[in-house]
């Protein structure tokens, strides 16, 4: 309560001066696809599989289909006539560690298999990388998870930045971040696992288009074009950058015959996990491939499946952030319950993993060390000593 006239005067100042500054700011610099062009798929200039809608079948499928064992072989010759081992990442920030934890101890337990595909939303967009190029890299998977904190991944805006620009707070270490774990050396051994046949994708969500996009990693890292390593950290950059919180993602592309930006942001807005694109008959797939058996698909889940009670103080902060926290967790249960439906239809092997319920340690900051390592440690303990994959969803046992 302002008690005499001299605290409203200035208090009235200080309002003055933020209007002024926010209606005068200066945006990032966004040249968008004009409006009639939004539907149509632009392409990364010198890679034209380098992404799909998320919403729809590749358009190229029905011609792929047609392919002869032979052309098929030259672009999936090691993963024509095997088993098939997918696996799926979800999004859930610090509680990644759990998926972290579950990767690591599934190598010390001796069955973690190869993965033909590997997928990532979020958090599961940083793990992906590596959980693709396997056990190889499970101590840099570790140290993502149990290393950093808040400040390593964020930096603050002051007030007056966060008025007048797009989010709460600064990815810069995080880029940083991206950049050392996936170097050239990465970026080369995701190509040639790529020429293989085997598959990375990962998950954006197009902000202009209102539509989920859905990257192909390794035809990214396998093109000659200049600046493909840069283009893979802006795509990992953005399918962790939570709209609002952390500023967007703009990835030059081509559409008409010139060049625009796209806004680009975490793909959580659409969808917590995914396996494989909606609209694909993965029954198809798999018999054009000559999959031997039944294809396997392994689903970590960043979170539990219980809601959490927790007494919430009537303030907006408290409020929102727990609205938003259930409005993810429904979208992620969703998203399984559309993977298991699917599993079904195509004669895939379901199968799920998820942070237990009476896990019930709090974080004391956003991203907290100590914290992730004992969420680390419970997904690596239950998987060493030998994971009870969940056959589908809880609430349907």
């Amino acid at each position: 309560m302002f008690t005499n006239t001299k605290q409203l005067f200035f208090l009235s100042i200080f309002i003055s001066i933020v209007f002024s500054l926010t209606s005068c700011a200066i945006a990032p610099k966004h040249n968008p696809i004009p409006e009639e062009r939004l539907g149509k798929m632009a392409l990364i200039p010198g890679i034209p599989q380098a992404r799909i809608w998320g919403d729809e079948g590749p358009l190229y499928l029905q011609e792929w289909l047609t392919q002869s064992h032979e052309e098929l072989m030259q672009h999936y010759s090691g993963i024509m006539g095997q088993r098939h081992n997918y696996l799926a990442i979800s999004a859930g920030g610090k509680d990644g560690a759990f998926s972290a934890g579950l990767l690591v101890g599934w190598t010390a337990e001796g069955t973690r298999p190869e993965f033909t595909m590997v997928t990532g939303i979020s958090t599961g967009a940083l793990a992906a990388p590596f959980a693709y190029l396997g056990s190889a890299y499970d101590s840099q998977l570790k140290e993502m998870y149990t290393s950093y904190s808040t400040i390593d991944f964020l930096s603050k805006r002051n007030i007056l930045s966060v008025l007048t620009g797009p989010s709460l707070f600064d990815t810069k270490p995080l880029e940083k971040l991206i950049a050392k774990y996936i170097d050239q050396k990465v970026m080369e051994e995701i190509a040639a696992e790529h020429r293989k046949g085997r598959r990375l994708w990962i998950a954006t969500t197009n902000l202009d288009a209102g539509r989920p996009m859905i990257w192909n990693i390794g035809a990214i890292a396998s093109s000659d074009v200049p600046g493909t390593l840069e283009l893979i950290h802006k795509v990992v950059l953005a399918a962790a950058s939570i709209p609002g919180a952390f500023p967007p993602v703009f990835i030059e592309v081509e559409t008409g015959g010139k060049r625009y930006k796209e806004m680009h942001v975490d793909g959580g807005v659409f969808s917590q996990v995914f396996v494989t694109p909606v609209h694909i008959k993965w029954r198809d797939v798999a018999r054009k491939l000559k999959v031997k058996g039944i294809p396997r698909a392994y689903l970590i889940r960043n979170s539990s499946f219980d809601s959490e009670w927790k007494i919430v103080s009537p303030d907006i902060e408290s409020i929102s952030g727990k609205t938003i926290n259930l409005l993810l967790k429904t979208q992620g249960i969703c998203d399984i319950y559309r993977i298991y439906a699917a599993s079904k239809r195509d004669g895939i092997d379901f199968n799920l993993a998820y942070i237990p319920d009476d896990f019930d340690i709090e974080p004391s900051e956003t991203f907290d060390p100590v914290y992730m390592g004992k969420l680390f440690d419970l997904g690596y303990q239950l998987a060493k000593n030998g994971y009870p994959w969940v056959k589908k969803p809880p609430v349907l046992e």
